[in-house]
């Protein structure tokens, strides 16, 4: 086990992982909901650990192997959510205990959906906007993000991406390059967020709901700002958009890039699994 590279990749990660603690300071300052501080402070003390964990082997240039890839996907995701839970602990106005504070991360990362919160509503838009954007980070995979990123900072990315998807075709290259892989996967994923957001808007919904709820409907991962969640709208309409996008998002995202690349559907009915 090459623990030096486990120990850089899972710096750099961490270091990546800080910076998605800063949009919530954008929404907490637009929205005047004087909670921006514990994002501040989650983001100080994620980049802190990162820096501190990728200093001492920023060396280190050893090839990552499959096993290694393995560890550095488990280890993300355990230590992910326990930083991912930083904002949510330090917010007075939540009183969450640290395991309270992991759990609703961990469930948002993982698109549990499961939640110790209540009375939603209540809550400032910067934590509403915050727990969806982490299940919308966990519903594609922040590794397979990653991906995209780590060969520009000269880790190789295959391994990670062999042990973070899962199904039968993870070794498909849709790409010859597997950063254009991750690259094409997030741009299909994207795509999917914004069109079912417009789609929500034209629903009904106002521009931070239908936000919040194509963050939780793309990722399939059940989150809402309201505590009757989707049914709070009480919309035939709403619903329909829903269950379209949802059934879009259920489907192999390699499928959705070849029919976009080939312009042709024939793919969805040879794949056994659609």
């Amino acid at each position: 086990m090459n623990w030096p590279v486990v120990q850089r990749i899972l710096g750099l990660l961490l270091m990546m992982f800080s910076i998605t603690m800063l949009p919530p300071i954008l929404f907490s300052l637009y929205y005047k909901d004087q909670s921006w501080l514990p994002f501040v402070e989650g983001f100080l003390l994620t980049l802190a650990a990162g820096f501190l964990c990728w200093l001492p082997v920023h060396r280190t240039k050893r090839e990552l192997r499959l096993r290694d890839g393995f560890l550095v996907v488990a280890a993300f995701w355990t230590v992910l959510g326990t930083f991912g839970a930083a904002p949510l602990y330090f917010f007075d106005g939540l009183s969450l205990t640290l395991t309270d504070a992991v759990f609703e991360s961990v469930s948002g990362l993982t698109t549990t959906g499961a939640t110790v919160l209540s009375d939603l509503e209540s809550l400032p838009v910067s934590i509403l906007y915050y727990r969806q954007q982490l299940q919308w980070q966990g519903g594609m995979g922040i590794i397979v993000l990653a991906v995209a990123v780590l060969p520009m900072l000269g880790v190789g990315g295959m391994q990670l991406y062999r042990a973070e998807t899962p199904g039968p075709v993870k070794d498909t290259k849709l790409t010859p390059r597997i950063t254009e892989t991750a690259k094409a996967l997030w741009y299909v994923y994207l795509a999917f967020t914004i069109a079912c957001l417009l789609g929500y808007k034209l629903a009904g919904m106002g521009w931070f709901d239908a936000l919040c709820h194509a963050f939780s409907t793309v990722a399939i991962g059940g989150f809402s700002p309201h505590d009757a969640s989707i049914g709070y709208f009480d919309s035939a309409a709403v619903d329909l958009v829903a269950i379209f996008f949802m059934f879009l998002a259920g489907i192999n995202f390699s499928l959705h890039f070849f029919a976009w690349r080939y312009v042709s559907i024939k793919h969805y009915f040879e794949d056994p699994e659609f």
